[in-house]
């Protein structure tokens, strides 16, 4: 998370948002909708050098609060160099398709974000280490999919709320045993 990946041939243009309440419509008004997005929007917060963004006038596409900068995708680079610190996730909205990040290696192999966390929620029982492997092997997948485990209601695939909130505590353990300046999104408790 510390810079943006390159924008893809039919996206000539990178367009940060100037405000949380815009970010946060786009991430769960249009992401949410949309199949290339995979069903699901992040809502994200990085500084940039004041001397670089300066460069680019922010543009109003809408009400006042609809205010972004319209980076060119040859000047993506540039603009990743000027990014202070991390990329952080803030808040994440999920679409009613969304199947979340699916590894390709291990436990998890294959299988989509719900069924993900209920092969989680029994692992710990019967191997810690197992556990912990399955988030060291698949950090990716973990980090991604984490804020949707924290929001969904699990009780339809047996898993109670305390059961739920319990993994999840595992899992914010099991991120921490291998150490990275990367924390898993969302509040920590």
């Amino acid at each position: 998370m510390r810079q943006f990946p390159p924008r893809l041939p039919h996206q000539p243009i990178f367009y940060p948002v100037t405000s949380t309440e815009y970010a946060r419509q786009i991430a769960k008004d249009w992401n949410t909708r949309d199949e290339g997005s995979g069903f699901a929007g992040y809502v994200t917060e990085f500084a940039v050098i004041d001397s670089y963004i300066e460069k680019f006038v922010p543009h109003v596409v809408g009400s006042l609060s609809h205010a972004e900068h319209w980076i060119p995708a040859d000047e993506l680079a540039n603009f990743n160099a000027s990014l202070r610190g991390l990329i952080s996730v803030q808040e994440a909205f999920f679409g009613k398709d969304f199947k979340g990040w699916i590894p390709e290696s291990l436990g998890l192999k294959g299988k989509d974000v719900t069924k993900q966390f209920a092969i989680m929620s029994e692992t710990w029982d019967w191997s810690t280490m197992d556990f912990v492997l399955e988030v060291s092997a698949n950090r990716k997948t973990f980090y991604l999919n984490f804020l949707f485990w924290t929001q969904f209601d699990f009780t339809s695939e047996g898993i109670s709320q305390q059961q739920r909130d319990t993994t999840i505590d595992r899992l914010r353990e099991a991120w921490s045993f291998y150490p990275t300046e990367i924390a898993l999104p969302g509040p920590s408790k």
